[in-house]
């Protein structure tokens, strides 16, 4: 077999500075999703220890639609609906294969998908295998959704529209304007499907998302990434009754796919219990988040997003590469990101706010940030 094209493409992302490689977990905490320190909670252990030594499966063992369908998949999604106000509730293994599998099964051909520049790649791919066109807008910019929108119409477009964005960009740390989206939904007849993988459990009341003054809305659907806030893993879709089923009959990432472990219902469903019941949780985060930003903006930083998503844009993707390393080595896991995760030129590091570190850990941070940086200056 001839490797060589494979060896080529390695080398040239090499010398481009955009070379993967996989990194253990080590230092303070600055590069995980575990908002709300979750995933190494002892509330959440104890709830799948009960879970096991009741006789909870660790696997399925097969589909949903075969003998894969357990009770704790059903509780957990009887119970996430009542949470997020939703009619219904659909469990996956995964945000990325949720946002794939409503975007090749709901939007039929004749439809129009529009999708916001800096949506995710699950997102993009589940657009190009599906059977709506598509079209990308302007970043948060409604008017370039509304244009798109009237553009389509004009030329004889006779189909569904759906609006597809996140709430809350991975990369930037930006809010989507929600409401006006949910403005122009309304008004050209359109869903609009919003990804709320980074802020589920950290805004809205109880933990809810962002989306929580609209759910229940008949042209809405939600996903609920597990696998951040939440310290567990897979992603709840919220919908009406009527999507939830052609899901579940017409979704083959669904249909063929054994089903998300039950252990990891039970502890889905644990962490939504600790939203509601331990509400300090968010609050502290929301305290380190506007303790962080301050520090920040004393020490130079003009603008650090509003969000515990904050990125420093280094703009050169091997200098990205190497103050991220540089942190690493003085115990701060901070991970550089690079095209085409993120544009051409903007290669950052991406500081996660998380409550697995504390205010002194952020002040150490940010003193070796601003060494680093100037240090190696280009």
């Amino acid at each position: 077999m001839n490797l060589h094209a494979y060896v080529t493409a390695l080398h040239d992302l090499k010398e481009d500075g955009r070379l993967r490689g996989l990194k253990p977990r080590r230092g303070a905490d600055f590069a995980s999703n575990d908002y709300l320190a979750l995933a190494s909670a002892p509330r959440m252990k104890k709830a799948l220890l009960a879970g096991l030594e009741a006789g909870t499966p660790i696997g399925a063992g097969g589909s949903r639609l075969l003998r894969g369908n357990c009770e704790e998949h059903e509780h957990l999604e009887a119970e996430a609906a009542r949470f997020f106000k939703a009619e219904t509730a659909l469990f996956f293994g995964g945000g990325y294969v949720a946002n794939f599998a409503i975007l090749t099964t709901l939007p039929q051909r004749g439809d129009l998908l529009v999708l916001d520049f800096l949506v995710h790649a699950s997102i993009h791919e589940g657009a190009r295998a599906g059977r709506a066109e598509f079209r990308v807008s302007a970043h948060n910019d409604p008017q370039s959704v509304e244009n798109i929108i009237r553009d389509w119409r004009a030329k004889g477009g006779m189909g569904r529209v759906w609006v597809v964005v996140e709430s809350l960009y991975s990369m930037d740390g930006d809010f989507a304007p929600l409401e006006n989206l949910v403005g122009i939904a309304d008004r050209y007849d359109a869903f609009l499907i919003v990804d709320e993988a980074h802020a589920t459990g950290v805004y809205g009341e109880q933990g809810r998302g962002l989306t929580a003054p609209y759910e229940g809305c008949e042209n809405l659907l939600v996903v609920h990434t597990c696998g951040k806030a939440l310290g567990a893993a897979g992603a709840l879709v919220t919908a009406p009754a009527v999507l939830r089923d052609f899901l579940v009959n017409r979704c083959r990432p669904f249909i063929f796919a054994t089903a998300p472990s039950p252990l990891m219902a039970l502890a889905v469903r644990e962490a939504v219990l600790i939203l509601q019941q331990e509400p300090g949780r968010q609050q502290r985060l929301a305290n380190l988040v506007t303790f962080t930003h301050r520090q920040m903006r004393i020490r130079g930083w003009q603008n650090p997003s509003n969000s515990q998503i904050v990125p420093y844009i280094v703009g050169d993707n091997t200098r990205a590469m190497q103050i991220a390393s540089a942190l690493q080595a003085r115990g701060f896991d901070i991970r550089g990101i690079r095209p085409p995760t993120v544009p051409a030129g903007t290669a950052r590091l991406r500081i996660s706010l998380t409550l697995n570190v504390a205010e002194e850990d952020v002040l150490a941070m940010l003193d070796a940030l601003v060494e680093e940086t100037a240090s190696q200056a280009p």
